[in-house]
Formats: C-alpha cells, structure tokens, sequence
C-alpha cells in the first residue's frame, strides 16, 4: 500500500510597497531634453526681445516722460511742468494749424486708394502688357523719397516741365505753384499719390490674386459682369487688405515728412505735424514739447486703429 502525502503550495508573501514620502508624491523631473525644447523658444526671442526693448518701449517711455518736462534737450536739469505742453499743443493756433495740413494729404490718401483698386482690379485680368504697367505703377514707391522731393521741385518751380507742358496744350501760367499755401499742398500732396499709389497697389493686387479661381469661372459660367464680379467677389474678398490700407492712409496723413521737407521746408503754409515736431526739437530748443506733439501723434494714430478696428472687425471671409 503505498501513501501519498499532499503537498501544500507555498503561501505567496505579498510584497511590502515603500510608503509613499511625506508631503505627498513627487513627480520625476523632466528629462534635461524636454526641458532645452521648451527654453529654446525663449533663447531664439531673447535678442528680438532685447533690441525691441532697448529700442523702441525705453525711448517711448522716455519721450513720455519728457513730454512732462520744460527740457530744451540740452540742459541736464529738467523741470516737471505738468500738462502745460499738452495745453500749448491744443491753444497755441500755430501748434494746431499742422492738422489742417494733415487734410491735403488725407484726402491724397483716399484717391490713391480708390486708382490703386481700380488698377489692381483691372490688371488682375487676363490683358497684354499687364507685367509691364505694373512695374510702371509700381516703380515710383522704390525710388528715394529725397530724390523724389528734388525732382518735383524742378518739376513745379516757376517755367519748370509743368508750365512748359501746360504751354504746348495753350494753358501756360506762370503761377508759382510752390507759392500760396492752396496751391503748394495740393502739389505736394499730388506727389504723394504719384509715389505712394504704388504700395497700394501692390497689396490690393496680392489681396485679389488670393481669391480663389474657381470663382471668377463659376462667376462668368452665371454671365456675371466685370462690375458684378468686383461687387460680390473682388470687393467681399479684400476687405481686411482695405482697412488695413485705410489705417496706413491715416497714419501716413499726420506723418508726412520727406517730401515737404525737401521741396518747401515748411514755409508758406505747408508745414506738417512731424516737421513742426523736428523744428520744436531741434530749431527751437523745446524737445519737451516735441515730445508732447510726438505722444499726442502716437495717440491719435492709436485711437483711429481702434475706431477702424471697431467698425470694421477682423472677420473670416469665405467666399467658396
């Protein structure tokens, strides 16, 4: 007989965990690479970062500051005089005329607007010659603002190419048309549509070329007319390129200075808000209140970007 004797399975010991630390669980610290990714970012924007700082937030806070000063730019002792230069900039009629001024070339503004759309909008048709005319349109926005300047003014000076070109037509004058503040602005504003028409020109062209094909195919499929194209695809289309070109129309308006400069220095009444400013600065010795006409600058420039951007928001257009 024999016996057979059951053997019992070994009794599992369950594994003792360590207790967790105190003060909770602590999470492994990341890898020293996943850490580099994350600063490299940072390393890349630190020298950008440096430069606009150092360059253009200290000098405006500066400018602010002295906005606040009687400094002459000069004297390193500077006395706060409150908002006394604010008050001559908005009471003193020699200060506040420039924005008069400013008109000549806001309404400039809005007529190279409205050529530059209608030349973007023509030329982005299939027509002979259209690379050609483009570069025309174009080329005046590369040439030198001082060169421009120096060629009107023999260009508008007294029996200069306008009068002779006015006499072979039998309408010679000899007006001095640098002479009278009407007619001075409105020569000097003139030669900012001539130079300036073709910026806009460019972005309105790149704006339409944007628009999908297929919509001008499907549009004349429909017999939709060249005016009924631009009316709901052209003009839906570039909006956003419209109102951004609208605030560079401003702002460009109150900071007109190259081409004043050089052809009439500022006298007989053309005069512009930055060369009044330059003056104040430099002329006369009151860099605080150049500073103040800077500021008030920078502030109107701001509040017409956020009126703009109230009345025309940021929206998506999508035309397909």
């Amino acid at each position: 007989m024999t016996e057979t004797t059951d053997t019992a399975a070994p009794a599992k010991v369950p594994r003792r965990t360590a207790a967790p630390p105190r003060g909770g669980p602590r999470h492994p610290a990341p890898p020293r690479g996943t850490l580099l990714r994350r600063l490299t970012p940072w390393l890349f924007l630190a020298a950008p970062l440096a430069l606009l700082i150092t360059f253009t937030y200290v000098p405006v806070g500066n400018m602010v500051y002295y906005s606040f000063t009687d400094w002459d730019g000069v004297s390193p002792d500077r006395s706060l005089t409150g908002f006394d230069n604010y008050v001559q900039i908005a009471t003193r009629p020699e200060l506040f005329r420039v924005f008069f001024v400013s008109l000549y070339y806001l309404a400039a503004s809005a007529a190279q607007i409205v050529i530059a759309l209608y030349f973007a909008t023509v030329l982005s048709w299939n027509l002979r010659f259209r690379n050609l005319f483009k570069g025309i349109l174009f080329f005046p926005y590369l040439v030198n603002g001082v060169a421009i300047g120096f060629v009107f003014l023999y260009f508008f000076q007294d029996g200069g190419t306008l009068d002779s070109i006015l006499a072979w037509f039998g309408t010679g004058s000899d007006r001095a048309w640098l002479g009278d503040p009407a007619s001075a602005n409105t020569s000097l504003a003139g030669v900012s549509v001539w130079r300036f028409t073709g910026l806009n020109f460019v972005l309105f062209l790149g704006a339409i070329q944007s628009i999908p094909a297929e919509l001008y195919e499907a549009a004349e499929l429909d017999g939709a007319t060249r005016w009924q194209q631009f009316r709901h695809i052209i003009a839906p289309g570039i909006r956003p390129v419209v109102g951004l070109s609208v605030i560079l129309a401003i702002s460009g308006s109150l900071s007109v200075f190259e081409i004043p400069y050089i052809m009439t220095g500022g006298a007989t009444g053309t005069t512009t808000f930055v060369i009044q400013t330059v003056k104040l600065a430099f002329q006369f010795n009151k860099t605080g209140l150049a500073s103040a006409a800077a500021v008030v600058l920078l502030l109107i420039i701001l509040l017409v970007t956020w009126i703009q951007r109230r009345i025309t928001p940021d929206e998506r257009v999508d035309l397909v």
